[in-house]
């Protein structure tokens, strides 16, 4: 069992104590994103209630996410369809047994 951690964060103002299997300065590095998504949603939108800011952070982060998901899965057959080529070109290349 891997031993959990706290860590006190502040977002959107607030702190937050989270405990958590991850390491303290990983756990920090996302509230400091989650944090930073929250102001610069507030700064964009103006006035925008803290549960709402939240809220389209977290959608925000989501998008985020599941487009690098998808350039991922993109660059990940694109890769795939390269090795195949070269192992093409190679077994070309090299005498018959």
């Amino acid at each position: 069992m891997t031993e959990k951690t706290s860590v006190t964060v502040r977002i959107a103002g607030e702190e937050h104590t989270i405990r958590a299997s991850a390491q303290p300065d990983y756990t920090r590095k996302c509230a400091k994103l989650v944090d930073d998504r929250i102001h610069e949603i507030r700064l964009a939108a103006g006035v925008v209630d803290g549960q709402k800011a939240a809220i389209l952070a977290a959608l925000s982060i989501a998008d985020e996410y599941f487009q690098a998901h998808e350039e991922l899965e993109r660059a990940q057959v694109e890769l795939a369809a390269r090795v195949e080529a070269l192992a093409a070109h190679v077994e070309g290349a090299l005498p018959l047994p």
